[in-house]
């Protein structure tokens, strides 16, 4: 895998994959970029660029373990960009990694053209997302054999007693079978340092950010699963309306990995994006 040198001088990778204009991919977790895959089939239409974020995956481990804070993390992408020698880049970016792609829009907003937000977290523009919305979301799976369990530990986490975040991962899917479960099993942060340093004290400033986004007039794509307990459709609608020029689209019957649940329709609608 190539590499690349961050201002701090850690080494990181990152992958390649299919061809045409260059599309960089920041993965959520933090976690190894490998769950990502190759989003669906999208480098059908897209030259995936997808970077594994500082001590995650083929990434070293810096010295600095408070570089892990999610605003630091940007300057990484900065970095992979300058490496690339792109005067100016489309950005995707899933779940957590929505935190930086929206700081680096509020930093370099001149160096980003289209931004597709997947799964979008609201932490970087400070959008709540109350107990009982994930709780109204996770009642719609009811009927699944899973569901007692799962709504048990969801109850115990959205209360603050307790609760096994496992016993709530097929809550993150749209179907829970086989797949989603090698799938979750690949996407697990391995590196705890890194997760738990991501949201330190001085992480976000989300009235700065929320400015930056406002004045930002490039086109956004925010895409959620109808079933994203963690990205709920009404929270992703919200995060939309900060941005000009943001379309919102919901996926039918899909959780917090779009691509897996309808590899299809998560690809025809992001290339239409990204293709203008």
């Amino acid at each position: 895998m190539p590499t690349f040198r961050a201002p701090d001088g850690t080494r990181l990778s990152y992958r390649v994959s299919g061809d045409g204009d260059p599309l960089v991919c920041i993965p959520g977790g933090p976690a190894d970029s490998v769950y990502l895959g190759d989003l669906g089939g999208l480098s059908a239409h897209r030259r995936l660029i997808v970077p594994d974020l500082r001590g995650t995956g083929r990434s070293a481990i810096p010295e600095d373990t408070s570089s892990y804070r999610c605003d630091r993390l940007v300057d990484d992408v900065e970095a992979l960009r300058e490496h690339l020698g792109l005067p100016r880049m489309d950005l995707l970016a899933h779940s957590a990694g929505t935190n930086i792609a929206t700081q680096y829009v509020a930093r370099y907003p001149h160096r980003v053209g289209r931004l597709a937000l997947i799964g979008p977290s609201p932490r970087a523009v400070d959008v709540t997302i109350t107990a009982e919305t994930r709780r109204e979301l996770a009642r719609r799976r009811r009927n699944e054999p899973w569901f007692p369990a799962a709504f048990a530990a969801l109850e115990a986490i959205t209360e603050g007693t307790g609760g096994d975040f496992e016993a709530i991962a097929p809550f993150f899917h749209g179907r829970w079978d086989a797949v989603a479960q090698e799938h979750h099993e690949a996407g697990r942060p391995r590196n705890r340092d890194a997760v738990a340093l991501f949201a330190a004290e001085g992480a976000f400033t989300p009235a700065r950010t929320r400015a930056a986004l406002a004045s930002w007039r490039s086109p956004v794509l925010l895409l959620t699963g109808e079933l994203d307990l963690n990205s709920p459709p009404v929270a992703a609608a919200e995060i939309a309306e900060l941005f000009p020029d943001a379309a919102l689209l919901v996926q039918r019957g899909a959780g917090h990995y779009p691509w897996l649940d309808d590899a299809d329709r998560f690809t025809a609608a992001t290339a239409a994006f990204l293709n203008g």
